[in-house]
């Protein structure tokens, strides 16, 4: 049966860890993932892409630190507002190439797409969202002190700086990317979680500096197109309690109750994968069908043959 799919790439999709950041190696990354995204298309599903852009619009935003003695530098939502459109450059034209290979006519679509936050999120006073590249303590902390950078470790991986995040209150687009899913369109959207502006008294928006977290952006992508399931896709197969310990356990199809008593126990960390489960359960909440799944296992995932799977 066909669904509406909204799925969350993660940032491994477009860049491994370590990894040099060249065009031809994100390019790959990109080709990979929309080998498996022509699959999902292939099995009648219509669907929205969103991506994460934590290394891009770091190192975007370094390109503009590191030479604004020369050109001007630009404020973080231009930051990535560029990210997103040359992410979903490579998206349109690697996934209609796998379109062709697989025998399907369908536009592929990217959308500068702007999400809204609040000024008054906590988020603002607390920054806590990893962007840009790794960096050992001792450079990291150097670099906060000559650039007034934010830092802090990253889920044990290295130092990064860190910056607002906050909360996606709507997505400004959703309406003219739901009219184009209708009309068999395959949507990139949101991608980083979107630009985050916030919405003025006149009813004008501004963009603000922040970084919005691809999976709560994705959720309200999800709602607000009115997705039949929501899918993130990770660097796992599933989503495990108790992970690392000698009684670790992967999750398959699991009950919404069972998901949430897991997430009162503090089973699943706020650096790595407490945000997607947090999504996935409200998505669930709302009687949608939750994925968090492994990007080479995302079409079985659609079968209900891989993945962890949330149903209300």
């Amino acid at each position: 049966m066909s669904e509406k799919v909204v799925i969350a790439l993660g940032g491994n999709a477009i860049l491994q860890p370590k990894q040099e950041a060249t065009y031809e190696n994100q390019l790959e990354n990109v080709r990979k993932s929309s080998e498996v995204i022509a699959r999902i298309a292939k099995q009648g599903h219509k669907v929205i892409i969103t991506h994460g852009n934590g290394p891009q619009v770091g190192n975007i935003l370094r390109q503009n630190e590191e030479a604004k003695h020369v050109v001007p530098a630009l404020p973080l939502d231009v930051c990535s507002a560029e990210s997103q459109g040359f992410i979903g450059y490579m998206m349109e034209q690697t996934l209609k190439n796998e379109l062709i290979k697989v025998g399907l006519k369908r536009d592929v679509v990217g959308i500068l797409t702007q999400t809204e936050v609040s000024l008054d999120d906590p988020a603002f006073e607390n920054p806590d969202k990893p962007i840009g590249v790794f960096y050992d303590e001792e450079e990291a902390k150097q670099l906060a002190r000559e650039k007034g950078w934010v830092v802090a470790e990253d889920a044990g991986r290295g130092w990064r700086r860190v910056v607002p995040s906050p909360m996606p209150q709507s997505i400004v687009d959703a309406p003219t990317i739901k009219r184009l899913v209708e009309s068999d369109a395959i949507v990139v959207a949101c991608g980083g979680g979107g630009i985050p502006v916030v919405l003025n008294e006149d009813g004008t928006y501004q963009g603000v500096e922040a970084v919005i977290d691809k999976d709560r952006s994705g959720f309200r992508l999800a709602i607000e197109t009115k997705a039949d399931t929501f899918m993130i896709l990770t660097d796992v197969k599933n989503v495990f309690v108790n992970y690392g310990k000698p009684d670790q356990k992967a999750l398959g199809v699991i009950s919404l109750e069972e998901a949430k008593q897991y997430q009162a126990e503090g089973q699943f960390s706020a650096g790595s994968m407490g945000p997607k489960m947090e999504a996935a359960i409200k998505f669930a909440e709302l009687g949608g069908k939750a994925i968090i799944c492994s990007l080479d296992e995302a079409d079985l995932a659609m079968e209900g043959k891989a993945g962890t799977q949330i149903h209300n």
